[in-house]
């Protein structure tokens, strides 16, 4: 019996490995899993079947980028066409906007109106004044959404609208909104709200982070005006925790984007649906818009071809000629974007990083510290927001473009979960989004190489253990 139970683990062990070596991922990562396995195996094992698994090529996800609005590849298609004809010669960023053209369909928007928004206070009030007004429909996607006083506000609102006939439909997903009571989720049923949770899972409560989950934050009212940003609908955002204020950041947008926001929505509707198409047009009205603010709308996760949010971080700090500065709650980008970081500082591009002085995970933030070393040896500053936790997701370089969205400087975002990130060519915008940044970096304290040094001795040797498991967290 003994020989037989070697066996089939020996089968088991090969054909992870086989698995493995297959997926063609980062050799560091595979190394990592093998590691873990042959260290842990039956921690590592299971691990691997419950985390590890890659199905950006299954059966699942393959027909899911494919219920996207007929035309928007043809609209790619001619835009890439026209920017490269001689007057477009001078366009801003040119090869950037083609870069997401091409890996992402992410179709240029020319005429938009935008407000950046700091932190709950400046974006509930707002959000909820525009939902009070909607006459048609109401789209929201979101990472999390839990039960509280934001929550019944919310359902308030949103029942309200129903008795008025606006057609109200809520996605969330089902690990981020674990702390979703049941009963609410019920509540919302009986309101006529057509709501779904993203991929549910067994045991969500006992799920730190299965892999694949919807991370987007999309809000759209009227096909009119359109959010995202890193908010999620949760009481920290009025109250702070006990760490002090939740600090994010969202965008308020009128104009093309919010057309490729509810394409984004609809497209993902379509898969938790099971099939429901919302290609009407009053899903997608004419907006008159006359301001010039261009935006692409860049979409990655596992139904992508390429890792497009990934692709553009990577690009926008090989374009930095001046500063690029990026502010995120998790330090954990892949070797090619801590390559990139590096080859920026060491070129003289002003490289900064804003993350919280404590992370909301610790083994988290153990496997992102790892990475801080090699990166102030480059010359990259990094800032640790003492203030409150630090959840924005942003980039903004030279004064010339900048990004707000979901996405984290992390292998999640940039390989695992579904992420949306509004691309923003405006000087203003960008400016604005610099001054936020300043003000931030004034409530943090500056690493150097001696502070950081002086850093808690199991805070060393967590570091490196951390980053071996890191892939689990």
């Amino acid at each position: 019996m003994h020989d037989v139970f070697s066996l089939i683990y020996a089968i088991l062990i090969i054909s992870i490995f086989y698995a493995l070596l297959k997926e063609r991922r980062d050799p560091a990562e595979t190394m990592a899993w093998m590691l873990i396995i042959i260290l842990l195996p039956a921690i590592g094992i299971l691990a691997y079947i419950l985390f590890g698994r890659s199905w950006r090529k299954s059966h699942e996800f393959s027909h899911k980028g494919s219920i996207v609005p007929q035309n928007l590849k043809e609209i790619c298609q001619q835009q890439l066409h026209e920017i490269s004809k001689p007057e477009y010669s001078e366009l801003l960023l040119k090869n950037y906007v083609t870069l997401l053209l091409n890996n992402g369909d992410a179709a240029l928007t020319i005429n938009n109106r935008l407000k950046i928004l700091n932190n709950g206070d400046e974006f509930f009030p707002a959000f909820f004044k525009d939902l009070e007004n909607a006459k048609k429909f109401i789209h929201i996607e979101v990472f999390g959404l839990e039960s509280g006083e934001l929550f019944e506000n919310l359902l308030e609102i949103l029942t309200k609208k129903v008795s008025e006939g606006v057609e109200v439909r809520v996605i969330y997903d089902c690990v981020g909104s674990r702390a979703l009571k049941h009963r609410d989720a019920k509540r919302m049923q009986k309101a006529d709200i057509h709501a779904y949770s993203y991929m549910p899972v067994w045991l969500p409560h006992f799920a730190n982070k299965f892999n694949y989950r919807n991370h987007r934050k999309i809000f759209v009212i009227d096909g009119t005006i359109g959010y995202t940003g890193g908010m999620n609908i949760a009481d920290r955002y009025l109250h702070g925790t006990e760490r002090g204020i939740w600090r994010d950041t969202q965008i308020r947008v009128q104009g093309g984007a919010v057309t490729m926001l509810n394409a984004v929505f609809i497209n993902d509707w379509s898969f938790v649906s099971n099939g429901e198409f919302l290609y009407a047009p009053k899903y997608f009205p004419t907006i008159e818009i006359s301001d010039v603010l261009p935006i692409q709308i860049a979409t990655s996760g596992p139904d992508s071809p390429y890792a497009t949010i990934m692709q553009a971080y990577f690009a926008a700090i090989g374009k930095a000629k001046r500063y690029i500065y990026i502010s995120t709650p998790y330090l954990l980008p892949n070797q090619p974007i801590i390559t990139a970081l590096k080859v920026a500082a060491l070129s003289g591009v002003d490289v900064r990083i804003l993350i919280p002085v404590r992370g909301d995970n610790i083994m988290v933030a153990w496997a992102g510290y790892s990475n801080i070393d090699t990166l102030i040896d480059a010359g990259v500053k990094i800032y640790m927001y003492k203030k409150g936790f630090n959840h924005s997701k942003y980039f903004v370089m030279d004064d010339e473009f900048c990004s707000i969205g979901s996405a984290n400087l992390d292998y999640r975002s940039f390989d695992i979960d579904f992420e949306v990130q509004a691309i923003i060519y405006d000087k203003h915008s960008a400016e604005k989004l610099k001054g936020f940044f300043m003000e931030d970096a004034c409530e943090s304290e500056l690493i150097t190489q001696e502070n950081w040094k002086n850093r808690p001795r199991i805070s060393k040797i967590m570091e490196p253990i951390a980053r071996l498991f890191g892939r689990l967290f």
